[in-house]
């Protein structure tokens, strides 16, 4: 039988002392292969990588190149015998099996002996038990927000398996699964935490669960767990979701605002201008402490992508923290976004707002008052649009904000058509191009 195997000696992997181990490459595709040693070493310059023999010129420090090529030529032999046995046999993964069996002094009789002891292991193969490996494996990588998003898709993926009666196996995943998926997320499932009854989520929501399904599988395929499966028509869907902003005037209506008659709203309107001053998210600025700001400059390392950002303090932010004794009250992300919509209602934040999202093929509108649309992100969204529309340099915001894309970046900037003709007659104007002229045909 002719397999793909030879030997090979590389520069690429020289020693300190100037040589190179030759090994013994088997290759089943062209991404899947492995090499096991022969421990014999030369100078690379001295193999031939046509004949794959030592060339004659070795020096004698190095060996007798007649001597070291029948060696090679041995455990070439050796490792075809491994190879082919291992296919006779129906092994999984003849590669894997080179390399725990291979050595240079093996002897051919021990390989029934061999087969033994490499069998795959007893794996559990329970797609929610895995799901909970894949969990637990990630605690110490990923923020606490993280495995929350990595919960939510477990338990939307346990609530269909509920609503089809039918137990999901590894082998469940494939087109139809997809399809079905994805309508019952749309059309069937039924929101937790929510006191009036809302089924189906919004694409975007969708997207996310497909997403984090795709990374776990793949994880799965890549720790070689489960065989690889087709994920291609797994397609993330995506939407551009509707969010307001607040201008820097409204922004200052809310600091200036007199509270006197509701004190319990001060934090909460304290710590939403905060936000909206300094582009964090809440994760990150309801967590500010004394040691964070040094000569009104903030400091801090964000949560979701471990990267440290520095922020200049505006007066208002800094007075904020000051207020605080350096410490930022500790609110809880769904009490904020309850509380803050209170503090911009009493600040006349009652424009209607009407907004969009599909489900499935429909447009579903909604129309609210600003105020009611306003959450802990608002404070994200309105910083990097404000700057944007003052003509701060995108990078440096985007060094502020912690975007890693552009593209992620401007799908935070919202602005009106009326901003955005303002926009593009400032950029005229100071281009002097407010007036056609010297026009060719």
């Amino acid at each position: 039988m002719l397999l793909p195997i030879k030997p090979i000696c590389k520069k690429t992997k020289m020693r300190r002392d100037g040589t190179s181990l030759i090994c013994i490459q088997y290759c089943l595709r062209s991404e899947k292969r492995t090499e096991v040693s022969t421990g014999i070493s030369i100078p690379p310059a001295f193999w031939n990588r046509k004949s794959l023999k030592v060339t004659s010129d070795l020096p004698a420090v190095f060996g007798v190149p007649d001597v070291l090529n029948n060696e090679v030529k041995r455990m070439t032999r050796l490792a075809e015998d491994i190879v082919s046995f291992a296919i006779a046999n129906k092994i999984p993964d003849p590669l894997h099996f080179l390399k725990k069996t291979f050595r240079p002094d093996f002897d051919i009789s021990r390989l029934e002996e061999k087969a033994k002891e490499v069998e795959e292991p007893n794996i559990n193969l329970d797609v929610f038990f895995q799901i909970e490996e894949y969990i637990n494996s990630k605690r110490k990588q990923v923020t606490p927000k993280m495995i929350n998003v990595y919960n939510n898709m477990r338990d939307t993926l346990k609530a269909f398996q509920d609503h089809r009666k039918t137990p999901i196996s590894f082998k469940s995943f494939d087109f139809n699964f997809y399809e079905e998926f994805v309508d019952y997320m749309t059309y069937e499932h039924i929101q937790r935490r929510r006191k009036e009854i809302v089924k189906g989520f919004k694409i975007s929501t969708i997207g996310k669960t497909i997403k984090q399904l795709r990374i776990f599988l793949r994880n799965r395929i890549r720790r070689k767990i489960i065989a690889p499966i087709n994920l291609e028509d797994f397609r993330i869907l995506d939407e551009e979701t509707d969010a307001v902003y607040l201008t820097l005037g409204e922004i200052n209506h809310i600091y200036e605002m007199d509270l006197s008659a509701h004190p319990y709203l001060c934090k909460y309107r304290d710590l939403f201008v905060f936000g909206c001053l300094t582009g964090l998210r809440f994760s990150d600025f309801s967590t500010i402490s004394s040691d964070d700001v040094r000569g009104r400059m903030l400091y801090k390392k964000q949560n979701k992508s471990d990267h440290w950002v520095v922020i200049p303090l505006r007066d208002e932010a800094y007075n904020i923290f000051m207020n605080y004794k350096k410490n930022i009250p500790n609110i809880t992300n769904s009490d904020f976004n309850f509380y803050i919509k209170e503090v911009a209602k009493l600040a006349g934040i009652n424009a209607l707002i009407k907004f969009s999202h599909k489900k499935g093929n429909k447009d579903i509108v909604e129309v609210k008052p600003k105020y009611a649309w306003i959450t802990s992100h608002t404070c994200r969204r309105s910083f990097c649009t404000n700057e944007f529309l003052a003509g701060t340099p995108v990078d440096l915001i985007m060094k502020i904000s912690g975007h890693k894309s552009l593209r992620d970046f401007y799908r935070y900037i919202r602005i009106t058509p009326e901003e955005a003709g303002h926009k593009i007659r400032q950029l005229w104007e100071k281009r002097g191009d407010m007036k056609i002229v010297n026009c060719k045909s």
